[in-house]
């Protein structure tokens, strides 16, 4: 699949999946696990549009509730995984339509500035004081291009990311991997090769810059 579309007003992708997901659950207080985040990340970097995911997780619990059998209630996004592509392979083959485009700001005034302050000043209490100064870099200069904002926080993350990965200990990747694939067991065989493959990936990201208390510098965050 292609990159996501940033003309489009998806930088509140995560949000929007959440609370859908919890609509259909049938709870509003329920709170995703690090694997349902590092799953949506991984829709997102795959280019899964968030039409699909929401009809995919439609889709999931429509079939869940016609099971005359129960046996237990659904506690994962990753439950949703398998119709979340099936939804995406339809949209790419052209049989369902796209969402129009929406004209509407996806930040409000000053939002930008704030998150990428906020994210500064936890970089530089990590101790990244070379990633924090790059980031008040950015507040110096222009905001409009998000395209062009949202390819920068990403390298830059990735940087942060490969600094903690090679400061982490054999035991502290152990007991990361361990728990990943304790909370993925249940859901491998709703997944391929390649998604699990970018999950895991997603996970383990996640999980380092968590440890370090380093927020996600995307603008998918920002909301």
């Amino acid at each position: 699949m292609s990159e996501p579309d940033l003309t489009f007003n998806y930088f509140n992708y995560f949000t929007e999946i959440e609370e859908h997901f919890q609509r259909a659950r049938g709870t509003s207080i329920f709170l995703l696990s690090p694997l349902d985040w590092a799953l949506l990340e991984s829709w997102k970097n795959g280019g899964v549009p968030l039409e699909a995911v929401l009809r995919g997780i439609d889709l999931a619990f429509e079939k869940w509730r016609a099971k005359p059998k129960k046996t237990q209630m659904v506690n994962s996004v990753a439950f949703c995984a398998q119709a979340v592509l099936s939804e995406a392979q339809r949209m790419a083959g052209g049989e369902q339509p796209r969402p129009e485009k929406s004209d509407a700001p996806p930040f409000e005034s000053g939002e930008l500035q704030s998150y990428l302050g906020r994210n500064a000043e936890a970089l530089r209490k990590a101790g990244f004081e070379d990633a924090a100064a790059s980031v008040e870099q950015l507040l110096d200069g222009p905001l409009d291009d998000l395209e062009d904002l949202e390819q920068r926080l990403g390298i830059l993350e990735q940087k942060v990311i490969a600094m903690l990965r090679s400061r982490q200990t054999e035991e502290e990747a152990l007991a990361s991997r361990k728990a990943l694939d304790n909370q993925l067991r249940p859901y491998r065989s709703k997944m391929t090769a390649d998604q699990l493959a970018m999950l895991e990936r997603q996970y383990l990201d996640r999980d380092l810059l968590e440890g370090a208390n380093i927020p996600r510098l995307s603008l998918f965050y920002c909301h």
